[in-house]
């Protein structure tokens, strides 16, 4: 692939970064053009390639998602860097770290309970996130910590926060924090959309003893043939019509 040549001014500001995550993204694009999932992955050890690529956006630096043939021959993703005339160098340190005080005070309001499967995970297990995205918010967001605009998520609940709002046009065109704060991902227990999208989800996790009673359903469901979504609706809804 022929070398990409980008402008000086833009690769000094690169050179500024020091956070090790988004710095291996943006030297691996300025070197190769762009950089794959498989890559990330393969070679850096990333197990959330959307997660590494986030934060060079919160940067300021805009970055696209395309799609590419893995080397199995799979279509897999990709990321470049998008119209650098929309850089915003202003936000070149990114967020930063959430401190331990933070992470205290939404415990002692919410519990030990990740807000989108409410139940319970250990301290460690859970990750703070903002309600609204930074990624929306940029310099706007709050910089006294206050709890209200924070949420505890466990890893795989953050990670399909990550990538729905990812792909929302709020977050790839609009930027308007009033419609992130009627989505399922800001306000889980009382919104108006998902993504933009008129849909409404219920996330579901079977801890403990209780997932014997998942297996249970998995082969009832198995034996009508079955997924385990359409047959746990058809549950439910049976229930509300009795």
């Amino acid at each position: 692939m022929k070398q990409l040549k980008f402008p000086e001014s833009f690769i000094k500001k690169c050179k500024q970064i020091t956070a090790k995550r988004p710095r291996t993204v943006i030297d691996h694009i300025l070197k190769h053009g762009f950089i794959t999932t498989q890559e990330l992955k393969d070679e850096y050890g990333y197990n959330h390639p959307p997660r590494a690529a986030r934060d060079v956006r919160e940067l300021g630096i805009p970055v696209e998602t395309y799609r590419v043939t893995g080397s199995d021959g799979r279509k897999i993703a990709a990321y470049r860097f998008g119209d650098l005339r929309k850089a915003r160098f202003s936000r070149l340190h990114g967020r930063t770290a959430f401190s331990k005080e933070l992470k205290r005070k939404l415990i002692k309001e919410c519990g030990s309970i990740c807000t989108i499967y409410l139940e319970k995970f250990t301290e460690s297990e859970l990750q703070i996130d903002h309600r609204v995205p930074y990624e929306v918010l940029g310099d706007e967001i709050e910089k006294d910590e206050d709890p209200k605009h924070f949420m505890l998520l466990s890893g795989s609940a953050n990670r399909a926060k990550s990538w729905s709002c990812e792909h929302c046009p709020n977050w790839l065109k609009l930027k308007n924090p009033a419609i992130c704060r009627k989505c399922y991902w800001a306000f889980p227990d009382n919104y108006e959309h998902v993504a933009m999208r008129q849909v409404r989800r219920l996330d579901l996790l079977w801890t403990e003893e209780e997932i014997t009673i998942y297996n249970e359903l998995k082969e009832r469901a198995e034996s009508l043939q079955k997924n385990m979504p359409v047959f746990v609706k058809e549950i439910l809804e049976r229930f509300v019509k009795t």
